[in-house]
């Protein structure tokens, strides 16, 4: 402590703690893609808005990130996957103590079926490939509660 600070070290220590706000919404997105190329796009198309992203090659893998990082907010998945594909995943995570997740379809090859059966899955949204943009930024904006 200089002799020109007006607060201790503790008082500091004391309010960087009350500061922090541990109580922020979790503000990672997770995307789920086997395909590597998809998974960069779309994490580079949230990470020019400032959202924070993870990816995940598999719906595995996808399951153990959400298991082990509370700060993830939203799912990205692809539908056409390998062992555990987009609707398996949804189905999951439905059953898991993060079963209010919100998670956006993202699939370049769907049929009714699939729309229709996610749609049961509460998803926030079904988007084929090519996708847009804007539309998925204000998607993900508005369920991470990122409004201006």
């Amino acid at each position: 402590m200089s002799d020109h600070d007006i607060l201790s070290d503790a008082e500091r220590e004391a309010l960087s703690a009350i500061m922090l706000e541990p109580d922020l919404p979790p503000q990672r997105v997770l995307i789920v893609d086997d395909d590597k190329d998809a998974r960069e796009l779309l994490s580079e198309i949230l990470a020019l808005d400032g959202i924070r992203c993870l990816t995940a090659a598999s719906g595995e893998t996808a399951l153990k990130m959400l298991a082990e990082k509370p700060a993830i907010g939203l799912v990205i998945t692809d539908l056409r996957m390998g062992h555990i594909d987009g609707l398996d995943l949804i189905r999951r995570v439905r059953e898991s103590e993060r079963a209010a997740m919100p998670i956006i379809i993202v699939s370049g090859d769907a049929d009714v079926k699939d729309a229709i059966a996610a749609m049961h899955l509460s998803v926030v949204d079904f988007l084929l490939k090519p996708i847009d943009s804007g539309q998925l930024l204000a998607l993900v904006k508005h369920e991470l509660g990122m409004e201006s």
